[in-house]
């Protein structure tokens, strides 16, 4: 592989949820220094939607010798209303020097007016309950995706010197003449044979291949339930509590990223991104049944007084990143 990294949260809000309410830039200068100096990684896919927080990050990230890709990253959108946006966001991708601009991910769910739902839970649950006639909009789906992305990705190419991609679902059929990169958040078992050939029926398009995203959480078979595995919560309680009893298990994402990162060598993938630094609204709780961390894909866990903590995925992927350098084991 050529590179290898994690993601960055800088906040986002699909169904009005926000993922980071407050960013402070100096704790940003000092996560994305953490990021490539103690995780050894060789880029970072900066995520968000506000365009002034992206680019507070990205030109932290640029200091610190990371390569950026820059990833808008805007929920409830609908295809009128991301042009604009995406505009805005190369013109600033141009100007901080970033190498990858991300023209948006998964935008079948996050977006507005691809697949049935008022927000992207409703989409989510909509489009996971088993019912299979939802598998027979996916082509008029993934019709008006690639019709959007084109729009976006011609937008982006007067504005941005740049490459692009776009951080496609697995179940999305998308045209990529328009980009540069094929990005596919790649959750699933490596060991299943559909895995392996997703991804060389990629490899035959003749263009680099990026995991823009992968991951699990922080319980016993979480890597079972892949990008799915967050949906342990009841967020809508008060305060926000673990539905079900589940085993706090650090070593399950740490484990299945040593076996992903593997497998993207065998692949020969050439950038992969974990998912993600630290789920900032899911904090670590001593009663399991409050322990949000559980949820989280973080390989930091969040302490109840807002500092992180890193876990076993944290070593794991410092050892990936840099295998003949010890990982750092000081707190954060």
């Amino acid at each position: 592989m050529r590179a290898r990294g994690i993601t960055y949260d800088t906040g986002f809000a699909p169904g009005g949820r926000g993922s980071r309410p407050v960013l402070d830039s100096d704790t940003v200068r000092r996560e994305l220094r953490i990021i490539a100096e103690d995780l050894h990684c060789d880029a970072v896919r900066i995520t968000g939607g506000d365009p002034e927080r992206l680019t507070i990050a990205a030109r932290h990230a640029t200091d610190a010798g990371l390569e950026v890709w820059l990833s808008p990253f805007p929920c409830e959108l609908s295809a009128e209303q991301m042009l604009p946006y995406f505009a805005e966001c190369a013109d600033r991708a141009e100007t901080i020097g970033a190498a990858v601009l991300v023209t948006g991910c998964e935008l079948s769910l996050f977006g507005s007016g691809f697949l049935p739902g008022a927000d992207t839970f409703t989409r989510i649950a909509t489009f996971t309950n088993g019912d299979p006639s939802n598998l027979a909009g996916l082509p008029e789906m993934s019709a008006r995706i690639n019709a959007a992305l084109a729009d976006i990705a011609a937008a982006a190419r007067k504005r941005f010197g740049g490459k692009l991609t776009y951080a496609a679902g697995t179940w999305e059929n998308i045209d990529w003449t328009p980009f540069d990169i094929i990005g596919i958040d790649a959750y699933g078992d490596p060991a299943h044979p559909a895995y392996r050939e997703g991804l060389r029926a990629l490899r035959q398009l003749g263009k680099p291949i990026a995991v823009t995203e992968v991951g699990c959480c922080t319980y016993r078979g979480a890597a079972e339930h892949n990008g799915m595995g967050w949906n342990i919560v009841d967020y809508d309680a008060d305060p926000p509590y673990i539905e079900g009893d589940y085993i706090r298990d650090e070593e399950e994402p740490a484990r299945y990223m040593r076996e992903l990162f593997r497998f993207f060598e065998e692949e020969s993938v050439d950038t992969a991104f974990w998912y993600t630094f630290a789920g900032y609204t899911l904090p670590h709780d001593p009663d399991p049944h409050f322990d949000l961390d559980l949820a989280s894909f973080g390989v930091c866990k969040v302490m109840s007084d807002g500092t992180l903590t890193p876990k076993r995925a944290f070593r794991a992927l410092a050892d990936i990143c840099r295998p003949t350098s010890p990982a750092s084991t000081a707190a954060i």
